[in-house]
């Protein structure tokens, strides 16, 4: 098994990165889908003017990326996570300057906000109904991946996820995590080695 075992509940059907860094910096356009698609930046526009139509809209596109990216770092937590992470996204929606950077902008919020929820919880997820991780290859590894990722802090999981689920560079991952990319780098370092180590109990 590979050890970035988390490269494998990716959906194949998902691209690893969206299409703008959370900067919101309009001259990023890599193209790979998560882009906010024109659809979705009308509905940001008009969420943005107090449409309720428009809000609940863009709740229901939003939710299953941000349910996904919580899910691997809250684990357990991980829609209570999601809840916050969408009550801040909805409280500042109009301070988004550029629709199609809507993605990158709820990936930082997101990452933040599973952190956060799941410092506050304190422990390991080795209570209650397990994540649902994204399209695992099947029901056995997923649970296995679920086991290895309780093991790992808030911290290392977020930075797996930026990496090896979103494909963030470092310099994009440190970005969201608000912290150099020197740190990102050896926190990365060591969350592959200890996720190496628990696959291999």
């Amino acid at each position: 098994m590979s050890e970035n075992a988390l490269l494998v509940t990716r959906p194949t059907n998902t691209p690893a990165t969206p299409a703008n860094d959370p900067a919101n910096d309009p001259g990023d356009r890599r193209g790979d889908g998560l882009s906010a698609t024109v659809p979705t930046a009308h509905l940001v526009l008009a969420a943005q003017r107090g449409d309720t139509m428009a809000m609940n809209d863009l709740l229901d596109v939003l939710s299953p990326y941000v349910s996904r990216l919580c899910g691997v770092i809250a684990l357990q937590h991980g829609p209570d996570a999601a809840q916050e992470t969408l009550i801040a996204v909805f409280r500042n929606l109009r301070h988004l300057r550029e629709p199609a950077a809507l993605y990158g902008w709820i990936r930082s919020i997101a990452v933040r906000e599973a952190i956060r929820v799941a410092r506050r919880q304190g422990g390991p997820a080795a209570h209650g109904e397990p994540p649902e991780l994204p399209a695992p290859l099947d029901a056995e590894l997923s649970v296995d991946v679920r086991d290895v990722l309780a093991r790992l802090s808030p911290e290392h999981r977020a930075v797996l996820v930026l990496r090896d689920l979103e494909g963030l560079d470092e310099q994009q991952a440190a970005t969201v995590l608000e912290l150099p990319q020197g740190t990102v780098k050896s926190r990365l370092h060591r969350a592959r080695n200890s996720f190496r180590k628990a696959w291999g109990r």
